[in-house]
């Protein structure tokens, strides 16, 4: 039988030296350094590339193993997926260079879905403050 290994998983919470607690496993810290270095790099990027301009990555979701990463972004430029895809691989050789992993994570890019869900939301509020500013009485 396979002994249980003392204090949980790889990615449970450690003690600090100094008594304290890390507050995120390291998967969620790796996702934030990668957001922020790939957020600099876009910057970067979109002084040679117009559709890559007023986009914002919003999140980083790597797998375990942290052979992939998916890339959340919005952007009001409908060309900016097609524009990271052809980044792709200058943004992870940024990557190799400025994050010290094992291995550098392939990138997938996708639109973050949380945008869109509060676009549609604001849309039913208006919706909902026009039909009853008109149900409500007269303004005559």
């Amino acid at each position: 039988m396979a002994k249980a290994r003392r204090g949980g998983s790889a990615h449970a919470n450690r003690r600090l030296p100094g008594g304290g607690e890390r507050l995120f496993p390291r998967a969620a810290r790796v996702n934030e350094v990668l957001r922020q270095v790939l957020g600099e790099a876009i910057e970067r990027l979109a002084d040679t590339d117009d559709r890559l301009t007023l986009l914002t990555v919003t999140a980083v979701a790597a797998d375990p193993d942290f052979a992939r990463a998916t890339i959340l972004f919005a952007s009001l430029n409908d060309d900016a997926r097609t524009a990271l895809s052809e980044a792709r691989l200058r943004l992870q050789s940024v990557i190799a260079r400025q994050v010290r992993l094992k291995r550098t994570p392939q990138l997938a890019f996708a639109v973050d879905p949380a945008v869109s869900t509060g676009e549609r939301v604001e849309e039913i509020l208006r919706h909902i403050r026009d039909v009853g500013g008109h149900e409500g009485g007269s303004d005559e």
